[in-house]
């Protein structure tokens, strides 16, 4: 755990050196196709305004999901990536 937060203490150090705050950020996930976990995905974002893009693999075993959003702050680019870590088999790009 202590590693997550290393990351996260990381990344937010980055995006306040290099973004200015409203700015669309993208976020990329890649999910297994064995459940909801594109719904749930989606769900997170929803409420946000988002323009989510899908797109199976070859296998059909997997899915990407872009998600494109405006976020206010670091803070609120981490949310979502804490939040989107509950889901089963996410994989964070």
């Amino acid at each position: 755990m202590q590693d997550r937060e290393a990351f996260y203490a990381k990344l937010k150090s980055q995006l306040e050196d290099t973004t200015t705050f409203p700015a669309k950020y993208l976020y990329k996930f890649i999910v297994p196709t064995d459940g909801n976990q594109v719904q749930e995905v989606q769900d997170l974002f929803d409420n946000g305004g988002a323009v989510i893009d899908t797109k199976k693999s070859k296998t059909g075993k997997y899915v990407s999901v872009s998600i494109h959003i405006t976020v206010k702050s670091s803070d609120e680019v981490i949310s979502y990536y804490k939040k989107a870590e509950a889901i089963k088999g996410i994989i964070s790009l």
